[in-house]
């Protein structure tokens, strides 16, 4: 199978006006087209949805993907506030943020919703992003594994024959936002297992599938992370906001 590009993603979560969004790819791109090897890379962001459409109009017909963070497993009906699969189909966006952590503990998505809405989005032609990690109780508790086991299977069950539309991105909770990454080798021996669980799950296909870390990445510590046998990207956060770090971080990853 060929090698899958290192995948850079910069999750904005509730930042960014339509204004603000097209002032940040005026600096950003630009700053793109002065790195080697770009195509060794694959890059999306993920804005909120009010300002996909002006992201997708300046970046056209450049080498950025746009995603989005966050969707509904239903095609249409009475769910105010939700944005259905179609709805991110017909703007073009490819790939689809599900089961982020703050989803799932600001939100409350369970196992079974994030299943669902995985199902939904694969019918759609979406690609999805699906993001799995523990709390700080749970690791000081050693249920890091147990934990991510479960969103792994419960996520992926009924999909196993689709591993080819999604990527993992491994974000442990109490390293989200909080400035203390992982270790790089203690996320690498996650990355592992979740390599493993993919093995089982679907041993033709699980190759297919690049597993991300996230959770406090910034320039500074990027190569480290990826770096690692199995850590095949980033999913980054805060520093995905500002222009030239995310620039930094996608030209780390050319040279890895």
């Amino acid at each position: 199978m060929e090698k899958k590009k290192i995948f850079v993603a910069g999750n904005w979560k509730m930042n960014k006006t339509v204004q603000e969004t097209e002032e940040y790819f005026q600096e950003f791109l630009p700053l793109l087209e002065k790195i080697e090897n770009l195509e060794k890379v694959e890059i999306a962001i993920f804005p909120p949805f009010v300002n996909i459409p002006k992201a997708l109009e300046i970046t056209k017909n450049s080498v950025v993907k746009i995603g989005a963070q966050n969707v509904f497993f239903e095609k249409k009906g009475a769910y105010t506030g939700e944005i259905s699969p179609p709805m991110l189909k017909a703007l073009n966006v490819e790939y689809v943020i599900i089961g982020h952590s703050e989803r799932r503990h600001i939100f409350k998505e369970s196992n079974e919703w994030i299943n669902k809405k995985i199902i939904s989005a694969l019918e759609e032609g979406l690609k999805v992003i699906l993001c799995v990690g523990e709390t700080l109780e749970e690791r000081e508790s050693g249920l890091t594994f147990t934990v991510i086991e479960s969103q792994v299977k419960t996520a992926l069950s009924g999909v196993e024959n689709a591993l080819e539309n999604i990527d993992i991105a491994y974000e442990p909770v109490w390293a989200i936002g909080t400035g203390v990454p992982a270790k790089p080798e203690d996320a690498q021996k996650v990355h592992e297992f979740i390599k493993e669980l993919l093995k089982g799950i679907n041993s033709e296909k699980a190759s297919s599938v690049r597993v991300l870390y996230g959770g406090s990445v910034k320039p500074e510590n990027a190569e480290s992370f990826l770096k690692q046998q199995d850590i095949e990207g980033v999913l980054v956060g805060g520093a995905s906001l500002i222009p030239e770090k995310f620039a930094q971080i996608v030209e780390i990853a050319t040279k890895i």
